[in-house]
């Protein structure tokens, strides 16, 4: 899932903050990826962030269908500046969490994670 943002990085991060919690979800991690590459390695890399979103009534449906479910939480959406100017915002589909467990019973909450996520990226992209 991803859409790209004409804001400015900074703009599209608090954006992206703003529609989440306007779908329920809470940002569990934040992860400043290129300060992290930085500050390790030396790497210069574009500015990105992970933010690990989580909406509780769904994590705790997944975990009820699927008890190691939690290697695939929390929802990463991942906030990156691109060369143009622009900003991109993405997210691992959670209906692949229904592949990679092969666990029907987690249609419904992939399907409600789905529709949410897929609402706050539309509100991002504007």
């Amino acid at each position: 899932m991803s859409v790209t943002s004409q804001r400015s990085f900074d703009d599209t991060l608090a954006a992206t903050r703003t529609a989440l919690a306007d779908q329920g979800f809470g940002v569990l991690t934040e992860i400043d990826l290129a300060g992290t590459l930085h500050e390790k390695i030396g790497a210069e890399i574009p500015p990105q962030v992970i933010l690990g979103a989580c909406r509780p009534p769904l994590a705790h449906a997944a975990t009820q269908a699927e008890p190691s479910i939690g290697v695939l939480l929390p929802c990463n959406v991942v906030v990156r500046s691109v060369e143009d100017g622009t900003t991109v915002v993405e997210a691992m589909d959670p209906n692949a969490m229904v592949s990679v467990t092969g666990n029907a019973a987690l249609e419904e909450v992939a399907a409600d994670a789905h529709h949410r996520l897929d609402a706050a990226l539309a509100a991002v992209a504007g």
